[in-house]
């Protein structure tokens, strides 16, 4: 547990949580003042608690420390999609994943063990925060309670569900039966519980899922702005991510029946239950300031006192420093036939750049290239819920296919009006084409992995130069070697 620091919550944890309260706004309203406020300097940890302001202080500091650069702010999303055939490497450095590219990372490699341990110092974060909201339950309404629980119970389920991805063999290749991760639920402020065997695949994916019920049970319907909206969780958020966990277990039935809950049986397929959600029209405003459409169900915010850290960030890898470029032959999304020149993705989301005289290749734009890149990080939008309902239509036995192709026809008319998608002839070739489809709607935002690793897929790994199947070891990272020397069980399971 050594890795994850929790030795130091007295002095630290609690008092991060509080005095990162400026750095996210998490609030009612729009205003940005707390992008700039002074954070207090100390909080003893048994005050965290006392009243309403500080508890709403230990909550924005899990949005913070989920929203870290060497977590979900940035390395989480780089990670997921430099490891497939849409991208090529530039300038060959390790810093900026060139051996997570090339499938050569392993244990010792300190950026993966970063995010591990920023991954479990989340997790630990929601522990401790459960413990003493519940050891202080006088101090809020009922309704509040529920509500900031639900969040931190949201907040555990997406660092698991992240950790579970990379870190272990894929749900279906066995219905969870590999070794997963440490399923740690309660708080450690000592090394007294170091050693603790991984749980299996499908106890972390049933922890995952209980997490998220609970979460849909006490969350708001909103958070009372368009910005409160995109970057803290309400009950649509816990139902959008429980559509991609249970599309990551193959487990259609549940996809559609949460999909449901936000997606409408026929076009337009605007959400108007709870929070509203619907397609922009113009795909370029998804990504553009100030980042809360109704496309946004849940995304990371940044500003320059608090930009995701040197080499973190998308904006710097993809449009900037252009460390990874667009793959324009063979396998890659971009030379698809299936993506034309028509489509807004491609004329406004990607473009050229000269890196010579001699040498000109193709960015993603969708994250500006403007230093201290503050870019708000996108982890759920609508078009992914769509696009997942659409896919498990297709494949679930009885599924409604009408439905499935008008979906698949929604999303791709938002960004190309006159696109019509043929006859497919069989439901697997509807499936086929709605996972192209996600290729192009998802690209650089971190879901090629997870989209490959949840059917059992081989890696079609450009930066390897050949395809990585599920029994590899490179299929899936090693857990941290500093782990290993803190926690001699957590291989056995």
């Amino acid at each position: 547990m050594k890795i994850f620091h929790i030795n130091s919550y007295k002095l630290k944890v609690a008092t991060l949580a509080v005095t990162t309260l400026p750095l996210i706004g998490l609030v009612s309203s729009c205003k940005k003042e707390f992008l700039v406020a002074a954070p207090e300097l100390t909080l003893p940890d048994q005050d965290a608690f006392a009243n309403p302001t500080r508890i709403l202080g230990q909550v924005n500091g899990l949005y913070v420390s989920l929203k870290s650069g060497s977590f979900l702010g940035g390395r989480y999303e780089i990670y997921n999609d430099i490891r497939a055939e849409e991208f090529t490497n530039r300038l060959s450095n390790n810093v900026t994943g060139y051996d997570v590219y090339g499938g050569t990372n392993n244990s010792t490699n300190t950026y993966i063990a970063s995010f591990w341990s920023q991954g479990y110092l989340t997790i630990n974060r929601v522990n401790l925060f459960l413990r003493g909201i519940e050891a202080n339950s006088t101090v809020l309404t009922p309704a509040l309670n529920a509500n900031y629980i639900g969040e931190a119970k949201f907040i555990r389920a997406l660092s698991y569900f992240s950790l579970i991805q990379i870190f272990a063999k894929p749900y279906v290749l066995n219905n969870g039966a590999s070794r997963g991760l440490p399923l740690r639920l309660q708080p450690e402020t000592s090394l007294a519980n170091n050693a603790l065997k991984s749980s299996t695949v499908a106890a972390v994916y049933a922890q995952i899922i209980k997490d998220l019920d609970d979460a849909e049970a006490g969350l708001p319907d909103g958070q009372g702005s368009a910005l409160a909206n995109t970057t803290r969780a309400h009950k649509n958020t816990a139902i959008a991510l429980k559509t991609r966990v249970y599309l990551a277990m193959g487990n259609y039935a549940k996809v559609i029946e949460e999909g449901n809950k936000l997606v409408p049986q026929v076009a337009p397929f605007v959400n108007t239950a709870r929070t509203a959600h619907a397609l922009q029209a113009n795909v370029a405003n998804v990504f553009a300031a100030p980042y809360t459409t109704s496309e946004s169900i849940f995304s990371l915010p940044m500003a320059d006192t608090n930009a995701p850290g040197t080499q973190n960030q998308l904006g710097y890898y993809y449009n900037a420093n252009v460390e990874y470029f667009l793959n324009q032959t063979g396998a890659g999304i971009y030379a698809d036939a299936a993506w034309p020149s028509t489509d807004a993705r491609k004329s406004s989301l990607t473009g050229n750049v000269a890196l010579s005289s001699t040498s000109t290749v193709r960015r993603v734009t969708k994250f500006s290239g403007t230093s201290p890149f503050i870019d708000f990080v996108p982890i759920i939008r609508y078009a992914e819920v769509l696009l997942n309902v659409a896919e498990a239509e297709a494949l679930v036995t009885g599924g409604n296919l009408v439905r499935s192709r008008a979906i698949l026809q929604a999303v791709r008319n938002r960004s190309d009006a006159s696109y019509v998608f043929g006859v497919f002839a069989t439901p697997t070739d509807l499936a086929n084409a709605i996972l192209k489809e996600r290729r192009i709607e998802l690209l650089a935002e971190g879901f090629r992995y997870n989209d490959l690793a949840r059917k059992a897929a081989p890696l079609p790994s450009f930066g390897v130069g050949t395809a990585v199947p599920v029994s590899d070891d490179r299929y899936t990272f090693a857990i941290p070697l500093a782990e290993v020397n803190t926690n001699s069980e957590v291989n056995n399971f």
